[in-house]
């Protein structure tokens, strides 16, 4: 089977592919795999993940408030499937879901291949520093033999249509963006793949979406055999949706990476 592989047909591929362990290399390229959950409100946003490119491990959370604030850290990470646990310098976080089959792809990319696995919205609740939270949110996990210089466009959110519909939305471009691509948005539990869109300039948006940045996690590293540079602000959205609906509330990031590893 050729790929790109999207939906029930990837399992039928023969493939050792996630929740299995999959090996360190394959040929020359190591394996990058990581988890991440995003949930987001109008109140306050949050982001948390574990990663590991080759043999470095990475954890990192993030709190982004309405007027601008970052709080953020990389140390007392728990993430795993349905439950995320920070303790690190003071900030305490405490939060659960309920795990989706969600939507799935496999696709080639520098003579390898490629997986993520993404679900959303999903239903998020807990406390953070010991007051209730609850939002909805998405959640990230990709795997796979990227090629050594990976640079991506993506963005991820939640909201309400203007017929009240509970949406989200996952869009990407450079990396499982063929055809299948990845790009999807859920509307009232319908999952609908989308067409190419086109990022704005500056992360202003994406397609007919427009964001008013709150806060934005920034990193430029230079570790020799990884080399990252990266941007993700939280933020505000309006417009609509590739397909529709148009949005009456609309929260998450827009994020572009580029890395070398």
């Amino acid at each position: 089977m050729t790929l790109p592989v999207r939906g029930a047909e990837v399992r039928e591929l023969g493939m050792t592919l996630p929740p299995q362990r999959l090996p360190l290399l394959r040929g020359r390229r190591p394996l990058k795999a990581w988890r991440y959950i995003g949930a987001y409100g109008p109140e306050l946003m949050l982001c948390a993940g574990v990663a590991r490119v080759g043999p470095l491990p990475r954890r990192w959370w993030a709190i982004a408030l309405p007027d601008g604030s970052l709080r953020e850290g990389s140390g007392g990470v728990e993430l795993g499937a349905g439950r995320l646990q920070v303790s690190d310098r003071g900030t305490a976080i405490d939060l659960s879901w309920r795990e989706e089959a969600g939507m799935e792809i496999v696709s080639p990319h520098g003579g390898q291949w490629i997986w993520t696995r993404k679900f959303a919205p999903v239903a998020v609740s807990g406390t953070i520093d010991g007051s209730a939270f609850a939002a909805d949110g998405l959640v990230d996990e990709s795997a796979g033999y990227h090629a050594r210089r990976t640079s991506w466009q993506w963005s991820a959110g939640v909201g309400r249509g203007e017929g009240g519909e509970r949406v989200a939305w996952n869009l990407v471009t450079g990396v499982h963006d063929g055809k299948p691509s990845e790009n999807t948005v859920w509307v009232d539990g319908e999952e609908r793949e989308t067409g190419r869109v086109a990022f704005h300039h500056g992360l202003e948006g994406v397609g007919d979406l427009r964001m008013s940045a709150w806060a934005s996690r920034d990193e430029n590293s230079n570790l020799l055999i990884f080399r990252n540079s990266y941007r993700q602000p939280f933020g505000v959205f309006e417009g609509t949706l590739p397909g529709g609906p148009r949005l009456a509330e609309g929260y998450g990031v827009m994020e572009r990476h580029d890395v070398r590893w």
